[in-house]
């Protein structure tokens, strides 16, 4: 694909798309999203694909959301609402028939938390870590980020994660219930090919029926969400919104009060 941040590969029923920017610790910015819509789109297409695994390049970060290197305060500057298509990448992880695995070989946080939220399954190394960032960098994600990630883990420990902004180690993850199974670093690959190799073998049809159930019963939080991100689309021009990029970039504790007084 083009540029190259995401890789898109398939094999034995299987297709593998890997976010490939470990220099950011595959961090995406609205190119890298625009990719993962077609890899996302261009498996779902394909008959021969029965179930579909993310990830991310190298063996440090699965994802950590949007980039925060660019220098932009508020927004992305992309297309999109917010400047990042998140809404349309969201979807298309939900609307493909087959079940997508995400396979966290290392940090999830921030918007790499949400895309583990997202995926059907979840298969962690235990090196892997998760976590939410939005309130420390002037972020939130209002909709599939917030309501679902209380459906996978309950809401008093949603609630948690976003207000305090902690980091979790896959052991927690798994107790949580964010993630399906956790295994040594060495033998990540061969669980997520054990796991492929099964549902490889069930009914395509059914198992579409299957994901499709179960996404009906969340399927308003899209409609809120894509409220929301409207909101967020004004935050994001605020000073405080802004003092979290600033600060991140200038690694220094944000000052989000003097920003919102000013």
């Amino acid at each position: 694909m083009s540029d190259d941040k995401v890789l898109y590969a398939t094999a034995d029923h299987v297709a593998r798309i890997t976010i490939n920017r470990p220099e950011v610790y595959n961090a995406f910015d609205a190119d890298t999203c625009e990719q993962l819509i077609v890899a996302f789109r261009r498996a779902g297409a394909d008959r021969d694909v029965r179930v579909v695994v993310l990830t991310g390049a190298g063996d440090k970060a699965f994802c950590t959301g949007g980039d925060q290197s660019g220098g932009h305060d508020g927004g992305y500057g992309g297309r999109g609402v917010i400047g990042l298509p998140i809404e349309e990448l969201q979807s298309a992880i939900r609307d493909i028939d087959q079940p997508v695995i995400a396979r966290v070989n290392g940090f999830a946080i921030g918007g790499g938390n949400v895309l583990v939220t997202l995926c059907d399954l979840a298969i962690a190394s235990d090196q892997a870590q998760f976590g939410q960032v939005g309130p420390r960098v002037g972020s939130v994600d209002p909709g599939f980020g917030t309501a679902l990630l209380a459906r996978v883990v309950g809401e008093k420990k949603a609630r948690e994660i976003w207000y305090l902004c902690r980091r979790y180690p896959a052991d927690q993850a798994l107790a949580m219930g964010l993630v399906n199974e956790v295994v040594a670093h060495a033998e990540l690959d061969a669980e997520v090919d054990r796991w492929c190799a099964e549902i490889a073998g069930m009914s395509p049809t059914a198992i579409a029926l299957a994901k499709r159930s179960f996404n009906a019963d969340t399927e308003s939080i899209r409609g809120f969400g894509s409220l929301a991100m409207q909101a967020v689309a004004l935050y994001y021009g605020t000073d405080e919104s802004k003092e979290g990029g600033i600060a991140f970039r200038e690694k220094r504790p944000p000052d989000f009060g003097a920003a919102r007084d000013r």
